[in-house]
């Protein structure tokens, strides 16, 4: 075991493995969820990431207003913003992930399983978002970033609801339970969700995961002298580090976006095994391949330029109601429904399956 290892990467490493299994047992993934209501007409699974994100909006906000997290210290709630950049960037990871037919999360999980192809989509989406970060591809993201920054004078919904005179933990409380509501009645109000144990047990597995996340480096991790990061449930970035730690692991420190991605991969592995659903699997054709590495590297610099994916913004950015997590999901849908409908929809691979 590394000597940089602690309790935040301990948190990260057991949040990532119950993630990994609950993603393997209930196919968890907003292109999967938006696919099946979309094309398919079933919208268990859009109902299950509603739930998962009123469990996690309320968790979330619980624990700031009880001082267990300062969300202020994240990456959604900085003093200033680019929306054209967060936009821009929603919208490629939302149209590359229909490329690859799956997030990076989705990649992580179905890695466990023995998707070989899923093995390419990491690595890609590793090094792009690398690039758009820190590499190639930085100077022109800065370069935007600096030229349409603005800073609002409110970061967040509670912060904006403040303004009228309501009180800081009143608007906190006040939004995230109305929010959180009209998920909670938009979820249940299908009767085949309602029959659906395991789909609502995995949403409320997954939104109290991302609570956990936030406990785990917001409180755990709070040390005056070396802090953790505060964030939670996110996997550009993360799987960014990952690719840099395995190659030069000697340089660089075990933190808990890191041990967080080894966790989902082991615990998806772990479940597969159990369940007798591990199985090798690869490309069905060079075309597939070329998609599939296209799709990654979209969804890497597009979600480095939105600060999230899928989870990272679609769960966790809106878990703290902050205004710039709002733009980058909007991105997102848009790209992801310009993937599946209309003039730019990505058609199907008659012989591929998933990612």
């Amino acid at each position: 075991m590394p000597s940089d290892f602690n309790v935040v990467a301990g948190a990260g490493l057991l949040i990532g493995f119950a993630y990994g299994i609950v993603g393997l047992l209930s196919g968890f993934c907003l292109l999967s969820s938006l696919r099946g209501w979309w094309a398919e007409g079933d919208s268990r699974l859009i109902r299950t990431f509603a739930l998962a994100l009123a469990v996690a909006l309320v968790a979330t906000q619980c624990l700031a207003g009880y001082g267990a997290v300062d969300l202020t210290k994240s990456i959604y709630l900085q003093p200033s913003f680019s929306v054209p950049l967060m936009f821009a960037g929603g919208l490629l990871f939302g149209y590359g992930m229909v490329l690859a037919n799956g997030c990076g999360s989705r990649a992580l999980v179905l890695l466990g399983r023995g998707n070989l192809r899923s093995l390419v989509v990491v690595i890609v989406l590793g090094i792009s978002a690398q690039m758009t970060l820190r590499g190639l591809i930085a100077p022109g993201r800065i370069a935007l970033l600096q030229v349409s920054t603005i800073k609002p004078a409110h970061l967040s919904l509670p912060g904006w609801l403040a303004a009228f005179g309501v009180g800081e933990i009143s608007a906190r409380m006040v939004t995230a339970f109305v929010i959180a509501a009209v998920l909670v009645i938009f979820a249940f109000a299908h009767t085949p969700f309602r029959r659906a144990g395991g789909q609502i047990a995995a949403g409320l597995a997954v939104g109290l995961l991302v609570a956990a996340g936030w406990f785990a480096t917001g409180y755990l991790g709070a040390d005056d002298f070396n802090p953790a990061a505060v964030t939670s449930l996110t996997f550009i970035a993360p799987v960014a580090d990952t690719v840099q730690y395995v190659m030069l692991s000697t340089g660089l420190t075990l933190n808990f976006g890191i041990a967080m991605v080894a966790g989902v991969v082991a615990g998806s592995l772990s479940a597969a095994l159990v369940t007798r659903r591990f199985h090798l699997e690869g490309y069905t054709s060079p075309r597939h391949m070329l998609r599939s590495i296209a799709g990654a590297a979209l969804m890497g610099s597009g979600g480095a330029m939105a600060l999230g994916c899928s989870i990272g913004q679609g769960l966790t950015g809106i878990s703290t109601l902050a205004l710039s997590s709002f733009v980058a999901v909007a991105g997102i849908l848009l790209g992801t429904a310009a993937g599946l409908r209309g003039t730019l929809r990505v058609p199907p691979l008659t012989a591929a399956r998933e990612v």
